[in-house]
């Protein structure tokens, strides 16, 4: 599905779902580069196709307003938006 992985210590499995051009999922990024955690993350906006269906849907299973960034926290807890405090406080820290 064209994710990108990045290193770090692991925090559980965390997915940050995004698009290229918004801001907040830039922050979001750079939040979790600064915490120093292990995630994958994806460009929504630049997959094609089935890719960016499949996607979607999964996004929408834990978000369905399918907004961004969302990022998913061991597969049951997600956070949609920019919100820092939510984000340390489902990874632990």
């Amino acid at each position: 599905m064209g994710f990108e992985h990045v290193e770090g210590e692991k925090r559980g499995k965390v997915t940050l779902y995004a698009l290229s051009t918004c801001t907040w999922c830039k922050k979001t990024k750079k939040l979790l580069a600064d915490l120093g955690v292990e995630y994958r993350y994806v460009y929504v906006d630049l997959l094609d196709g089935e890719d960016r269906k499949r996607t979607l849907e999964e996004v929408k299973r834990h978000n369905p307003k399918a907004t961004f960034p969302t990022t998913i926290v061991n597969d049951d807890k997600c956070v949609v938006g920019y919100k820092d405090k939510e984000l340390k406080e489902a990874l632990g820290l």
